[in-house]
């Protein structure tokens, strides 16, 4: 016989802890050392692997949107599910204590009338019959000084929750304070609380002792029928908050998630070729926002990339053609001369000096074309020139001089820059180029304005800059043409007319190549109308050091 369900929780003597068999591989005769757990935990972890590698290759192909929506949804529910769980759990805990507390209060009432019982009748079998008793809705078990008596609950009560199955329990094992548990009934489904309180007796300078126990059951049908009652309603409404939450949800993400679909669509129509498409803009407070702010500065330096490959690819073709174009004049030339010499149609002395001289300047003028061509791709390649100081007023003057000496009819005066302020025009660069700045210019001048027309020279510094202005007064360039006549290849004269048996005129590089070595020296060129006629073309170089960033080597080859 047991005391109780105190009593029953307690580990028999000599328990599994005395009487278990070993276990681990010493037990199973492995001898100490052997390699088969490592085996079996690579097979487990091998397992493990292949169970999740398909789990892991799903959840990589789930949209975006199917993911924070499941997350979503798994998080309330989890939620809800643990706060129902709790509130459940706590309303049945609070009301299993109070019924606790009603069973403690009657349990006092029926020991006393129990130890009164048992004076009166020296028995406890009259509990049933002669009290009264057989009335109430509680079952009740006692004993005392070894009789036992039972009281079973009236009918309607065992019908609507059966006869809870009452363990015996052995008095002499008992303590003081009252013990309640839960036992089950012969109606399936139904559950009896029990409390348990020993009846004492005084036996003089001993004390108290345990004489004896009643045992007070009440069904708890109606607290099941409570918490069935609130966990039906807390898992309806979960499931109701789920419901709500996963459609709210899903359209929240959904919304979110619209400023990733536009750029979807944009990179598709991006792809198809408009380069000019833009994501819309948004808060850059958010990730959607500064992913299309980079994506928009990504694909405007993009669209720039392409323009700038676009242009730079015709530039190519435009030099290739006109390079083509202006070296099959004088081959041309010099091929339809041969021809006539060996057709022997060149009889006299003079025709064959004349013939040679033509063919020899065709021949100057090709080679100078393939030298400006070998000028531009150089600078083209930025390869370092020379870094040495130069003096453009020196220039200017040397400049001067070639003009009157290819036109001595023609007045040309050097002079300080208006406004310029006093001290040295010097600069740091590649002398032969910057000589070349001022031949090209100087030509020019000679080529394409009337012989004797005036001409000036200016040079001085203004600010951080040394400035020189070449200035004619001839026919100017119009406002229309003067944006490109740093462009290579570019003459006003579009129809590319050269002047006497067609050896004349330029090829239209000698501005492009002015641009380029100023542009390699970092300063700027710039043409502008004359005032009273003609044209301006000013120079802008970093005075002294500043601003040069060129190697202090000499590179001959250049």
């Amino acid at each position: 016989m047991t005391a109780g369900p105190e009593q029953d929780r307690r580990p028999p003597a000599g328990g599994a802890q005395a009487g278990a068999a070993p276990a681990g591989p010493a037990a199973a005769g492995a001898p100490p050392g052997s390699g088969t757990a490592p085996a079996d935990a690579q097979d487990a972890q091998t397992a493990t692997d292949r169970l999740v590698a398909p789990l892991r290759a799903a959840w990589a192909r789930t949209p975006l949107l199917a993911r924070l929506v499941g997350i979503t949804t798994v998080l309330l529910a989890t939620g809800l599910g643990i706060a129902g769980a709790v509130t459940t759990t706590l309303l049945s805990d609070y009301l299993v204590k109070q019924v606790d507390t009603k069973l403690d209060a009657n349990n006092r009432v029926y020991g006393n009338s129990i130890a009164q019982i048992y004076h009166q009748y020296g028995t406890l079998s009259v509990l049933d019959d002669e009290t009264g008793w057989g009335a109430i809705d509680y079952a009740l078990r006692a004993e005392i000084f070894g009789e036992a008596g039972d009281v079973t609950p009236t009918e309607d009560t065992r019908e609507d929750f059966g006869t809870p199955r009452l363990p015996s329990v052995d008095a002499s094992r008992l303590t003081g304070g009252t013990t309640f548990f839960t036992v089950g009934s012969d109606l399936r489904g139904s559950s009896w609380r029990v409390a348990l309180s020993p009846i004492t007796a005084s036996t003089g300078d001993e004390g108290k002792t345990v004489v004896g126990y009643v045992m007070l059951a009440q069904p708890l049908g109606e607290v099941q029928d409570i918490v069935r009652r609130a966990a039906l309603l807390l898992w309806s409404s979960a499931l109701s908050i789920l419901v709500i939450g996963v459609v709210v949800g899903g359209w929240a993400v959904r919304r979110s998630l619209r400023g990733l679909r536009e750029i979807e669509t944009t990179a598709a129509r991006i792809a198809a070729g408009d380069l000019s498409e833009r994501v819309p803009p948004a808060p850059e407070t958010t990730e959607v926002g500064r992913l299309g702010a980079a994506l928009n500065t990504m694909l405007s330096q993009i669209e720039a990339a392409f323009d700038d490959r676009t242009r730079s690819e015709e530039r190519m073709r435009r030099f290739v053609a006109d390079a083509s174009h202006e070296l099959r004049t004088p081959l041309a030339a010099i091929r339809g001369y041969g021809e006539l010499y060996r057709m022997g149609a060149l009889t006299e002395k003079e025709q064959v000096d004349d013939t040679m001289r033509r063919i020899e300047q065709s021949a100057t003028r090709m080679g100078g074309l393939v030298e400006d061509l070998l000028a531009l791709a150089r600078l083209d390649a930025n390869r370092p020139g020379r870094t040495d100081t130069v003096d453009l007023a020196v220039l200017t003057t040397d400049a001067a001089h070639d003009l009157r000496a290819l036109d001595p009819t023609r007045e040309v005066r050097v002079g300080s820059l208006a406004g310029a302020s006093a001290g040295p025009s010097v600069v740091v660069g590649d002398e032969p180029r910057l000589r070349q700045v001022l031949a090209n210019l100087i030509g020019n001048v000679a080529r394409h304005t009337p012989a004797g027309s005036p001409a000036e020279l200016s040079v001085g510094r203004l600010g951080d800059r040394v400035v020189v202005e070449v200035r004619d007064h001839g026919p100017g360039i119009a406002p229309e043409h003067a944006h490109r006549v740093f462009e290579r290849f570019y003459r006003v004269d579009a129809s590319r007319t050269r002047e006497g048996n067609g050896t004349g005129g330029g090829a239209g590089l000698g501005m492009a190549i002015v641009a380029a070595i100023v542009e390699a020296h970092h300063g700027e060129v710039a043409i502008t109308a004359t005032p009273g006629g003609g044209a301006t073309v000013r120079v802008a170089l970093p005075a002294g050091g500043s601003g040069s960033s060129r190697t202090s080597q000499d590179h001959p080859g250049d």
